[in-house]
């Protein structure tokens, strides 16, 4: 496995700790230490056990019902591209940090990231989020299939049956199944159009230039 603190890989040898039962199943802590750096991982296993009959003996079969990473603390998502100015990027880092934790409070990260963006890097600014992605629409500021996902954010996120989340885009209110997630996945989708992809052309376009400097040519235009 990788290690989350130095993400070198290393050979798994896992131990593994009970803690107790409740109604909802067994707990166990999974513990593993990285050889590289030498710091413990903990994962936090939720399980059941059931009996299984057969014609000669009972079989207890175990069903992980989900495991978590408890120790380091990391997002499940990757880490934000170093071409996002760091006002985005902080919102976006922390909503997604707080995922796992609470739904809620990365939704409400989202869209604070998502209305900074709109304010910022498009220069729109109105009453509330739901007018600002709609004028985000109509003047086509992204390719059409962004341009969908965000305004996919309105409609899985009830704006009509939520008000505050577009007039107060960083309360923090109950969210809609699969909100947070998919409001990240629009963030990443314009950091991408806005960010990424013109940084990488601007480096591709200063290394042609580069060449054809020392080619004696003209730079391009």
């Amino acid at each position: 496995m990788k290690c989350p603190h130095c993400l070198v890989e290393f050979h798994d040898n896992v131990e593994q700790i009970q803690i107790g039962n409740d109604i909802e199943g067994s707990y166990e802590i999974k513990t593993r230490t990285c050889p590289s750096c030498r710091k413990l991982i903990f994962h936090l296993t939720q399980y059941k056990t059931e009996q299984k009959f057969d014609r000669t003996q009972v079989r207890m079969i175990r069903t992980e019902l989900s495991e978590r990473l408890i120790r380091p603390k990391i997002a499940n998502r990757p880490p934000c591209p170093p071409e996002v100015p760091a006002q985005f990027a902080i919102d976006y880092s922390e909503a997604c940090l707080v995922l796992d934790d609470s739904a809620k409070a990365s939704a409400a990260l989202s869209r604070r990231c998502l209305q900074n963006i709109i304010h910022d890097q498009l220069g729109i600014k109105k009453r509330d989020l739901n007018i600002e992605i709609q004028e985000v629409i109509d003047n086509k500021l992204f390719p059409s299939d962004i341009l969908d996902s965000i305004d996919a954010i309105r409609n899985i996120g009830n704006f009509a049956a939520h008000p505050i989340k577009s007039s107060s885009s960083g309360e923090i209110v109950e969210v809609e199944p699969n909100e947070a997630d998919w409001n990240l996945d629009v963030l990443e989708m314009m950091f991408d159009y806005l960010f990424v992809r013109p940084a990488l052309i601007q480096k591709k376009r200063d290394a042609l230039n580069t060449k054809l400097k020392d080619a004696g040519k003209p730079d391009m235009k």
